[in-house]
Parts: structure tokens; C-alpha cells; sequence
């Protein structure tokens, strides 16, 4: 079953957490990104929906955006995570705890608007 699963995945991902790290000299602590998974199988999932948040000026539109990927990976709440699907790169933030199932894991994305 994981297998008819995962030949649906059409991306590849790249997956950063960010771990402290200690200058030996200043003292400072830093998170700092660190590349934990590379080249992974995945999938990208969107919908959208209508946001029930509306002003003057403009009509707010949320979308839903989730990461299919392998139950074995152990990727952690607000890792960062650059997939590459359809011909295109995007950047997001991961939100929350991913949903673990036997033969997949997903995980709701956050696109990341400082990339």
C-alpha cells in the first residue's frame, strides 16, 4: 500500500530544522538552518477556501496548503521545507504537528513569504 502511495508523489523536498548553536568565542547563541533531509519524495496538495475575513479594500482568500511525504521522517513543527514540484520551487514554514497514518504522514504547510 505504502507503495501505490508514494507513486503519486510528484515532488522532491528539502528539509530544514533550525538547532541552536553557541559562538565558542562570544558566547551567543544562534538557531542556525540546518539541512536534516534531502531530495525526499513528496507531494503538494492544494485548496482553497474563502476566508470568512472581509474588509473595505479587499476580499481575504486562505489557502490550505499540505505536504504529503514518507511516515518514517521525522519532520518537526515549524521546520522549514522547499519543495520542487511541477517545475516550480516553493518555500514554506511547517505548522503544527504532522498527522502520522501507516502508510503517509502530512503535514499542513505555510508558504514562506520571506523566500
Amino acid at each position: 500500500m505504502k507503495n501505490i502511495i508514494e507513486s503519486l508523489y510528484t515532488g522532491r523536498c528539502d528539509i530544514y530544522e533550525y538547532q541552536k548553536d553557541t559562538d565558542p568565542v562570544s558566547k551567543i547563541t544562534k538557531n542556525i538552518e540546518t539541512e536534516v533531509y534531502t531530495n525526499k519524495k513528496c507531494r503538494v496538495s492544494y485548496k482553497t477556501i474563502s476566508s470568512s475575513e472581509q474588509t473595505d479594500t479587499t476580499d481575504n482568500i486562505s489557502q490550505v496548503i499540505k505536504l504529503f511525504i514518507d511516515p518514517n521522517l521525522n519532520v518537526k513543527p515549524g521546520s522549514k521545507i522547499i519543495v520542487t514540484q511541477n517545475g516550480r520551487s516553493t518555500s514554506y514554514i511547517s505548522s503544527g504537528q504532522p498527522a502520522i497514518y501507516t502508510n503517509h504522514q502530512e503535514i499542513i504547510l505555510k508558504l514562506d513569504v520571506k523566500a
